[in-house]
């Protein structure tokens, strides 16, 4: 009887966790799952929103490797994610380091650096394309009371646009991986740095033999998580340039917006998405095999 009972029991508490767990399921099939199966559907197809959604085979994605526009997003891909993510590993990095101390005020500076991450990109991009402002932004003023005759144009030239991008997100997020620098820092045993300052190791010794390995989990979760966003940059690059001047900032994620929302084509756009999501994931695996080489836990 008594294990009838028990059996019974299970029974219904299965049943209990089910139905818990059905609107999630449920949620996760309807926005997630269809979607994605959806998408690789119409990524065959010609599909532009409306009745239009003939089978084209790989038209789409063969059409990729001719796509100069398409090309040219990948390129400009690949140098803001080669400068984004080591400035903003390298920012977020100093200031954990520097907050990790006893400092006086340390909580507030702390929250003064997380803030930018929290602020709406919206705000941001319009807030830091008048600071850029080429004639009159506070920035290209300053240079000029200095002497400088030569004034960068920043979010203006094809030439500096895109690194004038790659130098907001940077300020943007410092602080948001500052947190997780911090978290790593407090999790590094001091006895470690004590046997350090017996044998004698300076500062420096210090951070390249305890430090960096100690922080070498949180630096490659950070890393991916970089890597990821950089590959997924698009609002900023929507507020402040639309992708110019001419094709200067244009990326892979504001090419895929206007295939599918201003030419309506979304076959073509899917096609693109896929794309983008194989290269994220290669460039994600390709990391988590080179981490054995690096990363100590």
């Amino acid at each position: 009887m008594k294990k009838k009972n028990r059996s019974s029991k299970n029974k219904t508490e299965t049943i209990k966790g089910l139905l818990f767990l059905t609107p999630n399921i449920l949620g996760f099939l309807v926005f997630i799952v269809i979607p994605i199966f959806f998408g690789i559907y119409i990524s065959f197809t010609n599909y532009n929103g409306f009745n239009k959604m003939d089978f084209v085979n790989f038209d789409n994605y063969i059409k990729l490797f001719k796509d100069t526009f398409f090309i040219t997003a990948f390129k400009n891909n690949i140098f803001y994610t080669v400068t984004s993510v080591p400035l903003t590993i390298i920012a977020s990095l100093l200031l954990a380091i520097a907050l990790n101390r006893a400092l006086k005020f340390g909580g507030f500076f702390k929250t003064v650096y997380f803030f930018p991450s929290i602020t709406s990109m919206v705000a941001i991009g319009i807030v830091w394309s008048m600071i850029f402002n080429p004639t009159k932004g506070p920035i290209n003023m300053l240079l000029s009371s200095l002497g400088v005759d030569d004034l960068p144009k920043w979010l203006s030239s094809s030439k500096t646009a895109l690194f004038t991008i790659v130098l907001i997100v940077v300020w943007k997020n410092a602080g948001y991986y500052m947190v997780m620098f911090l978290a790593g820092l407090k999790s590094i045993p001091k006895e470690l740095y004590e046997a350090a300052d017996i044998d004698g190791a300076n500062g420096i010794r210090k951070f390249w033999s305890i430090t960096m390995p100690m922080l070498s989990p949180t630096t490659f979760m950070v890393t991916i998580l970089c890597i990821i966003s950089s590959f997924q940059v698009f609002d900023i690059i929507n507020i402040t340039t639309k992708g110019g001047p001419g094709q200067s900032t244009k990326v892979i994620a504001y090419r895929i917006y206007e295939e599918s929302i201003k030419n309506l084509r979304f076959g073509y756009g899917a096609a693109m998405s896929f794309a983008l999501f194989l290269i994220i994931f290669i460039v994600t695996l390709i990391q988590f095999r080179g981490q054995k080489k690096w990363v100590n836990y």
